[in-house]
C-alpha cells in the first residue's frame, strides 16, 4: 500500500530482492541496467529529458546529486546515470 501511495506521487519505495541488488519497488527497477536505461526510466518520471549536453560534467554532478535523493536511487544507480551523462557530453 505504502509502495502504491508513493508511486502515484512520483516517489519510489525500495527493497531488497532475492538476488541482493536493490530494487525500486515502485517501477521495479534494479540497479543491474546500465545509466542509459535508469536514466530514460527514472529521470523522465517527474520531468522531461535534458540532453546530455545541457549540462558540463561538474553541473550533472551536483544536479544529480539532489535528483538521486528525490528519487531515491541508490549510490550505484546514480553513478551510472552520471557516467552515462558524462560519456554523452
Amino acid at each position: 500500500a505504502i509502495a502504491a501511495s508513493l508511486s502515484l506521487l512520483g516517489c519510489q519505495a525500495t527493497s531488497t530482492g532475492d538476488n541482493g541488488q536493490t530494487k525500486n519497488a515502485a517501477v521495479g527497477a534494479y540497479s543491474g541496467k546500465p545509466g542509459a536505461q535508469l536514466w530514460s526510466e527514472s529521470c523522465n518520471r517527474c520531468h522531461n529529458y535534458r540532453s546530455p549536453t545541457s549540462y558540463s560534467d561538474a553541473q550533472w554532478q551536483v544536479g544529480l546529486h539532489h535528483m538521486r535523493i528525490r528519487a531515491n536511487l541508490t549510490a550505484e544507480e546514480g553513478e551510472k546515470i552520471l557516467a552515462f551523462l558524462k560519456s554523452s557530453n
